[in-house]
């Protein structure tokens, strides 16, 4: 399985990934303690700026990771336009914005294996009622792959249009995406079972 690791080396991707993932959990609550679209958009700039610090690639491989929110963008901009409510509901999408883009520099600069040994230290109290491994290599496999999924959506749609120009997939690209999601999860689990197993 390929990484979410941006293969171009910065100075993130040499910080600790325990240190990120704390800085990120605070981050992302004290953006939920905010309610002014003014304090949001300054935070959503910082994390634009430390995108620009990894350099155009890294900037861009986080732009195109955004791309998944606008129908979200859409509906909450809908929604508080005629509810009069606008203001709230650009807090609302900038909030989204900027703990979407947080998370995706983390991910981008952190090697998953290591975000693995993370998870499994921070989850060993529980370890009586649930093994932390198995828990941490849960999340890890979510993480990595939300963005198959949606690449695989994209591939099926894009089959569609090829077949048929003329109609839109829309609800016809479901049973197809979701025979892909057992497929890959079956393939995952085959590759586990060859490696003994999730520990």
């Amino acid at each position: 399985m390929l990484t979410l690791t941006s293969p171009v080396e910065t100075r993130l991707h040499r910080l600790p990934a325990g240190g990120k993932l704390a800085v990120l959990c605070l981050f992302s609550a004290g953006l939920f303690l905010l309610r002014s679209p003014v304090w949001l958009a300054l935070c959503l700039a910082v994390v634009a700026l430390l995108h620009l610090t990894g350099g155009r690639d890294l900037a861009w491989r986080g732009l195109g990771a955004l791309r998944i929110l606008w129908p979200f963008v859409v509906i909450v901009t809908l929604w508080h336009g005629w509810t009069g409510a606008l203001v709230e509901g650009t807090a609302i999408i900038l909030r989204m914005l900027a703990a979407v883009a947080a998370a995706n520099l983390v991910t981008m600069t952190t090697r998953l294996s290591d975000m693995i040994d993370v998870l499994s230290r921070v989850m060993r109290p529980i370890a009586p009622v649930l093994p932390p491994r198995r828990l941490a290599l849960a999340v890890a496999l979510v993480i990595r792959f939300v963005p198959v999924l949606s690449a695989r959506v994209g591939q099926i749609v894009d089959a569609h249009r090829a077949r048929s120009p003329r109609r839109r997939p829309g609800w016809r690209v479901l049973a197809p995406a979701a025979l892909a999601a057992l497929d890959d999860a079956d393939r995952v689990a085959e590759a586990l079972r060859a490696r003994g197993g999730a520990g």
